[in-house]
């Protein structure tokens, strides 16, 4: 229970795929430190994927560029710290989260995938797609508790697409994903509040 069923352990040798969605974002942010910290093993492939537009992102990512990963000195500087243009604030954060995994677990395979928004498929039913067609083991994504995950708000029309779009895009995930799908949510300094289908506000310390 305490690595919620990701195949954690020392003698664990099957080597898995692990895709952490990423975007400019903290919930992001923390997604990539849980598996880094929690999630990943050195025979595992992390698979890094970015939905959307693929030019550079402003602001949101700094935290992360500025913030040491597990595994970097802090008196290196981050990916961000002090380079290129400070007036501008403008990176391609997913460049940079691949070299800050690179850092912290240098002897894992880190892969970025770049997925186009296609219009009539929402992010969650893209996000499946691409984690059916990779063969991926484990999704890992940050998570934003809005008023609508607070109050569950349940999909309705018997489950098919359209009704998707009445729950939030992690609880879709994981709810339909078929390989697991864990939710990460950062409690201050402390360690990480998990959800997955078969646990609900796991509390995991940092």
């Amino acid at each position: 229970m305490a690595r919620l069923g990701l195949g954690r352990e020392a003698g664990d040798a099957a080597a898995r795929k692990v895709m952490v969605v990423a975007e400019g974002t903290r919930e992001s942010t923390t997604a990539l430190q849980y598996a880094l910290s929690h999630a990943i093993l050195e025979q595992d492939e992390l698979i890094l994927l970015q939905i959307g537009n693929p030019s550079p992102w402003r602001n949101a990512f700094s935290t992360f560029l500025k913030r040491p990963m597990i595994g970097e000195e802090g008196g290196g500087g981050g990916a961000g710290g002090g380079g290129g243009g400070a007036g501008e604030g403008e990176v391609d954060f997913i460049e940079e989260m691949k070299r800050s995994c690179k850092v912290a677990q240098p002897n894992i395979e880190v892969r970025i995938v770049r997925a186009a928004v296609v219009e009539g498929k929402d992010k969650a039913m893209l996000i499946l797609s691409q984690a059916m067609s990779l063969g991926i083991d484990v999704i890992i994504i940050g998570q934003r508790r809005s008023l609508s995950t607070m109050l569950g708000y349940k999909r309705g029309g018997g489950g098919n697409v359209r009704g998707t779009r009445m729950i939030d895009t992690v609880e879709f995930l994981i709810e339909n994903s078929p390989c697991t799908c864990v939710a990460v949510q950062r409690k201050g300094q402390a360690g990480y509040l998990l959800n997955t289908k078969t646990h609900k506000n796991f509390w995991l310390l940092a």
